[in-house]
């Protein structure tokens, strides 16, 4: 058994669907989905905004592997092509975190690097996780916070480049309550 929160993002073609493609595979294995924001692209190449979510999904057979092969899947489905990095993309999943029985998994395998190195200064993942797991942790160069704690770290334009939009991906919003 094994619990991951994802990070998803698109700025190419029909953002939002791309966007509910993921939510759709999910099916059953869906806990909570954020709402969905407009984000400023990251990493300093010009492109469209984003629209971000973060969606938390478990799976009694998955292990961290299995969500990262999920995620390539969604990706390859919805036509990714990986030209340049942190350039435009069509869907990225990333995998943020998983939690096994044994508790929160550390993978220092390059293919996938538990918990996600970078969720921890990017808002675009911060503030959507907020939505669906407030009290949730995140550990990252050695310290053990909560989401919120380091959002507040951030540099106000860094959280400023995040605006909730009134899109909706259907599915739950709060573990344990489904949106009606």
């Amino acid at each position: 058994m094994s619990r991951a929160v994802l990070s998803i993002g698109s700025n190419v073609g029909d953002r939002l669907s791309h966007l509910q493609s993921v939510v759709e595979a999910l099916g059953p294995r869906l806990v909570a989905v954020s709402a969905v924001y407009s984000t400023a692209p990251w990493g300093g190449v010009e492109q469209d905004d984003f629209l971000n979510a973060v969606v938390v999904a478990e799976d009694a057979e998955f292990g961290p592997q299995d969500w990262l092969r999920f995620g390539r899947e969604r990706e390859e489905a919805a036509e990714r092509v990986r030209v340049q990095r942190w350039g435009p993309r069509s869907l990225d999943v990333d995998v943020v975190t998983c939690e096994t029985a044994e508790g929160e998994v550390h993978s220092d395998d390059p293919e996938l690097l538990l918990p996600h190195p970078r969720a921890h200064q990017r808002a675009f993942v911060l503030v959507p996780w907020l939505d669906v797991q407030p009290e949730a942790v995140l550990t990252a160069e050695g310290r053990q916070l909560r989401i919120g704690e380091w959002l507040d770290e951030l540099d106000d334009a860094e959280r400023e480049g995040v605006h909730r939009t009134e899109l909706a991906l259907a599915g739950p919003t709060i573990e344990g309550r489904t949106e009606c």
